[in-house]
């Protein structure tokens, strides 16, 4: 993907380099624009620009042009409480907040954004709708749009149809600089779905306030149902040139539950003023009100053709496309939408329509003109089949016109052809643009109580081509599968179409597909092995989704089936001991790390056995192996977990034939070089550190869409490990790396992935503060403690710890920009975070504590709170001779914390006899540490010494602290050594 930005210039003279592509150019000023290799803009930004001003007469032509919100012909009416809650919304104290509005078509969701832009507007806010780019109609001919915000007071964003954007694509208008400036930003996001979890996922790294709020029916009653219609009965009646129209009542009382929508209000209204006029017979029913308005789309079609036999020239006549032909071109819009006019006549010409595909589009073009206006008024326009508007007609006319309703409308026999037609792939088997636009309408219409037949036509079509349901997205596979009358064999062949691994994009939907499936299998399955299989195949895909309550139920069945067959035939155990793996990992996603280590061990001594009885086990040995090394590596039981993994590493050296077997391997050496990390081995750490990076940077390359979450936790395991070597530099290029990796996963799934960003993101804070980046170190460690936060809010167990962890290192950051009260705030809620854990598993969370204590400490010192201090690193030291005493990775951080609990002795000038002894211990432990690990411990000597010769020299010991000056000047660690008497 290209990026082009707009460039910084002066002011007064903004400049900007705008290429164009296939005679079309699109700029910005004052933000970015995401582009795809082929020019096409991932989206489009515009200015909020005031409604078109509409001739009466056109409007009346086809009444339902009254209806597009883009006409505004009805002023903004009712939704009081909803108004209310968006300006609460937009009032908010913080910087960027994202609101996602959803409510079923014709709930009047535009109109209420409309309203809020409106009175942005007024207030000085810079005002910006997005479309999304592939697909879409230009909105102007412009080939600049200005964007700067000199003078606003802030910036509303409204995106509609968000639901149908790909989630990267939403990912990258995210990223944009439009919404990143210090002014208060708002994002309103509008659609259909009330689902938004992955995408919400994604805004968590720009530190954005969520929220969601459903636009609701309206009011049972004919109070505020009664006020929309009047205002819409009278903003009609004005169009029409009516004054008095008090007397007109809603064609179907507005108390019936069907009359919940602002859209049948306001079509109520309409209908009622336009029979009036044509005095004609007004319906009863929401269902003659659709019947009614789309019987005048006829009635506009056959008026435009005319009658040929009595013209003087018919060759004359510049519409000639008759109404059958104009209503299957109609029928084609609503399943394309605008398209370019190339494309528009290549899908007409395969109708064989008469008087040909040229002369139907042009035709189309006059009787439903384009949203955008033509660039140059003499020529053709470039865009072609603009749908019926609203989209709830459009969706009414698509299942009217199709066969199998009992509605007064004539069904035609060429509409499910038609839509085969529309939908057939290209020459080279790829699917059409507007299959996804297609496919949503056609699942929206069928699922609505109305047209429950419209599931028949997609069974058949998806049977045809199952794969085009996967083209069309996550958002339409979910749509799919909540239909009742769906056809769970189609969704079965939906589901063989899904892509081999975890593409995040696509897993919420997976699972809703899976799930309605499993559904439907287990009821006609007696079967107990094939019922396991059906529930772990669907536990496996919920995990994926990030689901991991409803995965765990789910293999919680699995597992109790085949415990059972496996207790009956010997053949079952691989399947049981799968299962157990897959428990485990649900449980320990969850925070249930007793639970799930036991589910693990379980499993590895299944596999043991079958192993020893058949090599052909060994490799699933190996991957049950590494999963117990992480059970027990997160209860802190770090021999355990090194001989777990060492284990499956040897097994695992022996199978490298093929692409599974080299990226498990990797998967091995990588959680080795982190085991061997934790217990202070750090170059035999960094060692197989890079053996695993090496073959995930070579399967990266080979396929990098199956890779990337792999090369990630490689590059974040390489940080540290550099780290430790002192080599910072490196240690921020693997840090950056593995940020950039997993913020590019989170996008495609939160859920999933957050944790790893997370936890990226506290080793990255810490990388940059050592290279003096200090303003980004700084903002890298407030993301990582908000993202936490977050986390913890979902699930406190699973991630309480990391978030104190997190606010430990924030606290540092503070700290070293004197942000003393800031610091301590935040230092003292990691450490009551860490005793409470600690109290309750010293295993698992004593370093945490430990770890935040000493933080804590150093702070209490600059806060001058100095008998606080010395309690805090007194504790700090204790805690972490019992932590080396268990472990002599610990050794480090003891070596640590003595150093800093004589320096604050030294700092207070308290008891400074005692922080000499501690500084001396430090000094030992560092050398013995130095012998193995030169390059790791030595550097610390230097500090140890300049630390124990100024004790000696407060302690009035001068000669001493002398000697021990020169020979830590002359680099004599040896000589300073025996001057100490060590």
């Amino acid at each position: 993907m290209r990026f082009w930005k707009a460039a910084d210039q002066e002011p007064a003279v903004p400049r900007q380099i705008v290429t164009v592509e296939n005679g079309v150019g699109y700029g910005v000023i004052g933000a970015d624009i995401h582009v795809f290799s082929s020019g096409v803009p991932v989206y489009l930004l515009e200015n909020r620009k005031p409604p078109p001003v509409s001739d009466s007469t056109f409007l009346r032509e086809l009444p339902s042009r009254m209806l597009n919100a883009r006409f505004q012909v009805v002023g903004f009416t009712g939704r009081h409480e909803e108004l209310n809650q968006l300006r609460e919304w937009r009032d908010q104290e913080s910087r960027l907040a994202v609101r996602w509005l959803h409510g079923p078509g014709g709930q009047g969701k535009t109109r209420l954004a409309d309203q809020l832009a409106v009175e942005c507007t007024a207030l000085g806010w810079k005002v910006v709708t997005a479309l999304h780019g592939p697909g879409s109609v230009w909105p102007s001919p412009r080939l600049q749009e200005d964007l700067r915000l000199t003078g606003a007071s802030g910036v509303l964003l409204i995106v509609d149809y968000a639901d149908q954007w790909p989630l990267s694509h939403l990912t990258w208008l995210f990223s944009n600089a439009l919404l990143h400036h210090t002014i208060p930003t708002r994002v309103l996001l509008l659609a259909r779905s009330a689902d938004w979890t992955t995408i919400r996922a994604t805004l968590a790294n720009h530190q954005a306030d969520t929220s969601t709020r459903q636009l609701g029916h309206l009011p049972e009653g004919p109070g505020g149902r009664l006020e929309m219609f009047i205002a819409a009965r009278d903003a009609f009646a004005m169009r029409y040139g009516l004054q008095d129209v008090a007397h007109l009542s809603s064609p179907s009382p507005l108390e019936r539950p069907e009359m919940g929508l602002t859209l049948t209000v306001h079509m109520a209204a309409l209908v009622a003023v336009d029979a009036l006029v044509g005095g004609h017979r007004t319906p009863r029913t929401p269902e003659g009100l659709t019947l009614y308005l789309l019987d005048r789309e006829h009635l506009h079609w056959a008026r435009l053709y005319g009658d040929g036999t009595h013209e003087l020239d018919p060759g004359s006549r510049t519409y000639r496309s008759p109404p059958e032909t104009m209503e299957r071109a109609v029928f084609t819009a609503a399943l394309t939408g605008a398209v370019p006019r190339s494309s528009a006549i290549e899908v007409l010409d395969k109708l064989h329509l008469a008087p040909g595909a040229e002369c139907v589009a042009t035709d189309h073009v006059s009787c439903y003109p384009p949203s955008a206006p033509c660039p140059l008024s003499d020529q053709v326009h470039p865009f072609a089949l603009e749908p019926l508007y609203p989209d709830r007609l459009a969706e009414d006319f698509l299942a009217l016109t199709l066969s199998g309703h009992d509605a007064d409308y004539p069904a035609q026999s060429w509409a499910a052809p038609t839509i085969g037609k529309v939908l057939q792939r290209t020459a080279d088997g790829l699917p059409r643009s507007w299959t996804p636009r297609a496919i949503t309408f056609l699942a929206a219409a069928a699922a609505t109580d109305r047209w429950p037949h419209v599931a028949v036509h997609l069974n058949r079509i998806l049977l045809d081509d199952p794969a085009l349901a996967v083209t069309a997205g996550s958002g339409a596979l979910t749509a799919l599968a909540d239909i009742p009358e769906m056809d769970p064999q189609v969704l079965g062949a939906i589901q063989l179409c899904l892509p081999a691994g975890p593409y995040p994009e696509l897993a919420p939907g997976r699972a809703a597909v899976i799930r309605r499936t499993t559904r439907h299998l287990l009821v006609g399955s007696s079967d107990p092995a094939e019922q396991a299989s059906l529930h772990s195949e669907l536990a496996v895909s919920l995990g994926e989704a990030g689901w991991n309550e409803e995965a765990l139920a789910a293999n919680q069945q699995a597992l109790q089936l085949r415990r059972q067959l496996a207790q009956a035939q010997a053949i079952y155990r691989p399947d049981l001991s799968r299962s157990l793996s897959h428990h485990a990992v649900f449980l320990s996603k969850m925070g249930r790390l007793e639970d799930a280590l036991a589910a693990s061990e379980e499993a590895v001594e299944i596999q043991r056995l079958l192993a020893e009885a058949d090599t052909a086990h060994l490799p699933g040995l190996a991957l049950l192996l590494s999963n117990l090394s992480g059970e027990f590596e997160r209860l802190g039981r770090l021999e355990s977990a090194l001989a777990a993994i060492e284990e499956a590493v040897e097994i695992r050296r022996r199978f490298t034939d093929t692409r599974d077997d080299r990226r498990s391997y990797a998967i091995s050496l990588n959680n080795l070089s982190m085991i061997l990390g934790k217990l202070g081995r750090i170059r035999q750490s960094l060692d197989r550190a890079m053996s695993a990076f090496l073959i995930r940077k070579e399967l990266y390359e080979e396929s990098p869409a199956d890779s990337l979450s792999d090369l990630a936790a490689s590059a974040n395991n390489l940080g540290p490990s550099m780290f430790s070597l002192r080599w910072y530099d490196k240690a921020v290029f693997f840090g950056e790396a593995a940020v950039h990796f997993y913020r590019e996963l989170v996008r495609a799934n939160r859920d999933m992935y957050e944790p790893d960003l997370a936890d990226a993101l506290t080793n990255l804070g810490a990388f940059l503060e050592k290279v003096g980046r200090h303003d980004e170190a700084m903002a890298i460690a407030e993301e990582s403690v908000n993202l936490y936060r977050s986390l913890a809010r979902r699930n406190r167990s699973a991630h309480e710890a990391e978030l104190a962890s997190a606010l430990s290192n924030l606290g540092l950051r503070l700290s070293a920009r004197k942000r003393t009260d800031a610091a301590l705030t935040a230092t003292r809620e990691a450490v009551q975070i860490h005793e409470r854990l600690a109290r309750a598993d010293w295993d698992a969370f004593g370093d945490c504590y430990a770890m935040s204590l000493s933080n804590l400490g150093f702070q209490l010192v600059n806060s001058g709170d100095g008998q606080a201090a010395l309690n805090v690193s007194q504790e700090a030291v204790l805690c972490y001779r019992r932590l080396a005493e268990a472990n002599e990775a610990f050794a480090p951080d003891l070596g640590r914390s003595l150093l800093s609990y004589a320096w604050v002795r030294l700092t207070l000038r308290k008891e400074v006899t005692s922080g000499l002894s501690a500084a001396k211990e430090s000094f030992t432990r560092y050398r013995s540490l130095a012998e193995d690990l030169p390059e790791a411990f030595e550097p610390y000597l230097p500090v140890t010494l300049t630390m124990v010769a100024d004790l000696l020299f407060t302690l009035g010991r001068e000669d001493e602290a002398a000697t021990l000056r020169q020979f830590n000047d002359e680099g004599d660690i040896a000589a300073a050594a025996i001057a100490l008497s060590v």
